[in-house]
C-alpha cells in the first residue's frame, strides 16, 4: 500500500505532525499523524514509539498534547488493542476467585447474551458513557418490535457486571476512569409484598394436612427461611434440646443444563441462629420420625446425605418439586398467584404484628441489615396502626389526672 507523506506546518508546542496519503483498494485517504516516545523497552533499552492520527492537525495537535501531558503526570496509559469482550474473559477468569459459582453463572450469562454482542468488539480504552447509555436504553426499549424490552432491574442487574468489570480496568489502569458511572439507568419500582392473611393462613394449613410436604410447607411458613436453605437443612443444624436452628448454608443447582444441586453458603454468606417455637421443633421431631419410616422402606436403596428434608431414596428434594406442589396448594384455597417466597413474607409480617422488634426479624429473616429489613416490611398494615393507637391511648390515660379521665 502505498504510502506519501509531507511535514505540515506545526502547530506551536505540538512537536513534529505530519500529513499522511495513502491508498487503499484504489481510493487515496490523507489523514495527520503525530509521533512520541512513551518511554524505553526494559529489555533493549529503544524507544517506545507510539503515532497518533486524526482527520485534522488540530485534532492530532490536540491528542499529542494530552498525551505527552499524561506522560509528564504519570497518569498516562498506553494505548491497547484489547477489546471490551477481551478484558471480560480476563475478568471473569482471574478476578472472579471469591464469587459464587452460581453467581459466576449469571455473570456469565449476562456477559455473553447482552453484554458482548452490542459492546464486546469496541476497544476497550473506547468505550465511552454515550455508548453505554445507548445500550441501556436499547435493552429497555429495543428497535425490533418482535424483541421482548427487558426490565428495570434486570438492566441494572447488567449495569452491575459490567460496571464491576470496568472498575477492575480502571484498578489495573487500563483505564483513567469508569465510563459506566456517568450512565442513568431506568428507576426500578419495588413491586409490593402480598403476605397471606390470616384467612389464606389457615386455608393453607387444612389443606397440606398429610401432604407429602406438610412438614417443609410448615417449617417454611413458621421460621421464614428461604426456599434454598429450607432444603438444604442437613440434621447437625437442629439442636433438639436447646430448641435452636442454625442456618449455614442452602441448597443450589448449578446454572446448566442438567446442573446437579449441591450445597453452597447461604446468601449473603453469614450463618444465623433462630430459636424456634415449641411447635416448630415438634415439626422436626415428626419429620426425623417420617424419614425414619422412609429409610426402612427404601433399605439398601437408601441414599445417606443427612438432609432433613428428602425423597424416598434420600435424595434431595428440587426446587422444581416442592414449588409445583406448592402452586397446586395454592390453586385449590383459591391464591393462585401466592409463590413459594409469599410464606417468608408471611412469617415476617407475623413476627412484626406479634410486637417482634426490627433487629430481631433481621436476625431471623438472615437480612445483611436492619434498615433493608425497614425498607421492606417497615410499612405497617391497618391492624398495627390500630394497635399503636391503642397503646397510646392506654399510655394517656396512664399519665392523665382523674379529672381529664
Amino acid at each position: 500500500m502505498p504510502r506519501k507523506k509531507s511535514t505540515g506546518k506545526n502547530a506551536n508546542g505540538t512537536g513534529s505532525i505530519r500529513k499522511v496519503t495513502s491508498t487503499k483498494n484504489g481510493t487515496e485517504y490523507t489523514y495527520w499523524q503525530a509521533r512520541y516516545t512513551e518511554g524505553y523497552d526494559e529489555e533493549t533499552g529503544k524507544q517506545i514509539q507510539r503515532s497518533i492520527s486524526g482527520k485534522t492537525q488540530s485534532e492530532v495537535a490536540l491528542k499529542l498534547k494530552q498525551a505527552l501531558h499524561e506522560l509528564d503526570s504519570g497518569s498516562y496509559i498506553a494505548p491497547s488493542s484489547m477489546t471490551v469482550k477481551d478484558w471480560l474473559d480476563i475478568w471473569q477468569n482471574d478476578y472472579l476467585g471469591d464469587v459464587k459459582d452460581s453467581t459466576k453463572s449469571v455473570y456469565e450469562a449476562d456477559i455473553n447474551t447482552y453484554i458482548v454482542p452490542k459492546l464486546g468488539n469496541i476497544k476497550l480504552e473506547s468505550l465511552n458513557p454515550a455508548t453505554i447509555q445507548k445500550f441501556y436504553n436499547r435493552l429497555c426499549k429495543p428497535m425490533n418490535p418482535s424483541v421482548k424490552p427487558l426490565s428495570p432491574k434486570m438492566v441494572k442487574c447488567i449495569h452491575g457486571v459490567l460496571h464491576g468489570a470496568l472498575k477492575r480496568a480502571v484498578a489495573l489502569g487500563y483505564l483513567h476512569s469508569n465510563p459506566a458511572d456517568f450512565c442513568v439507568l431506568p428507576k426500578v419500582n419495588k413491586p409490593d409484598i402480598k403476605p397471606m392473611d390470616e384467612t389464606y393462613v389457615e386455608k393453607f394449613l387444612a389443606q397440606i394436612e398429610g401432604h407429602p410436604h406438610e412438614f417443609e410447607y410448615k417449617i417454611a411458613l413458621f421460621t421464614g427461611l428461604r426456599e434454598g436453605e429450607l432444603l438444604g437443612l442437613t440434621w447437625d443444624c437442629v439442636d433438639f434440646d436447646a430448641g435452636t436452628l442454625y442456618i449455614k448454608q442452602q441448597l443450589q443447582r448449578e446454572r446448566r443444563k442438567g446442573g446437579e444441586y449441591k450445597l453452597a453458603s447461604t446468601k449473603n454468606s453469614k450463618c444465623r441462629l433462630i430459636t424456634l417455637a415449641p411447635s416448630v421443633i415438634e415439626l422436626f421431631r415428626l419429620q426425623k420420625v417420617k424419614q425414619e419410616n422412609m429409610k426402612a422402606e427404601a433399605r439398601e436403596c437408601w441414599h445417606e446425605n443427612n438432609y432433613v428434608f428428602t425423597g424416598a431414596a434420600g435424595d434431595c428434594i428440587s426446587y422444581r418439586t416442592l414449588y409445583d406442589c406448592f402452586k397446586r396448594v395454592m390453586v385449590t384455597i383459591g391464591s393462585p398467584a401466592t409463590r413459594f417466597h409469599d410464606l417468608r413474607h408471611t412469617y415476617a409480617m407475623a413476627s412484626l404484628k406479634s410486637g417482634d422488634d426490627i433487629k430481631t426479624v433481621q436476625e431471623n429473616l438472615g437480612h445483611a441489615s436492619a434498615s433493608f429489613t425497614l425498607d421492606v416490611y417497615g410499612y405497617a398494615t391497618a391492624q398495627m396502626k390500630r394497635d399503636s393507637a391503642n397503646r397510646m391511648e392506654t399510655f394517656i390515660k396512664s399519665v392523665s389526672g382523674p379529672e381529664n379521665q
